[in-house]
């Protein structure tokens, strides 16, 4: 059974930085994709980046990139999202996927296998 539990959200001000992890367990890494999608209230659930487990490759949403940084560790078992000079309309809940047997990373949500709960993550203006 795949489990995937987010956590590190919270109330940031803009310009600020916060940390999300994610814990997987009952998942096979070396041959899985990792993602960050995240849903705002009335919109639909998007990507934000993603990482191959096993080569580090990443991909990122134009929204986000130079700012938000994806990375795992394999010992932890732990997927991450740095996010920086944060902007408030990065305010949404921040989901964690993954997709396994896969050398890429997907960027639709349909692609994905498993997720975790989300994490709430706030910025104000």
């Amino acid at each position: 059974q795949v489990q995937l539990i987010e956590s590190g959200g919270g109330l940031v001000q803009t310009g600020g930085s916060l940390r999300l992890s994610c814990a997987a367990s009952g998942h096979t890494f070396s041959d899985s994709a990792m993602g960050w999608f995240r849903q705002a209230p009335g919109k639909e659930r998007e990507f934000v980046g993603g990482i191959t487990w096993s080569i580090g490759r990443t991909l990122y949403a134009d929204s986000v990139k130079g700012r938000f940084t994806i990375s795992r560790d394999s010992a932890k078992k732990t997927l991450y999202l740095q996010m920086n000079s944060l902007k408030p309309e990065d305010s949404a809940v921040y989901y964690c996927a993954t997709k396994s047997y896969v050398t890429y990373v997907p960027s639709f949500e349909y692609e994905y296998d498993y997720w975790g709960q989300g994490t709430q993550v706030t910025v104000s203006s």
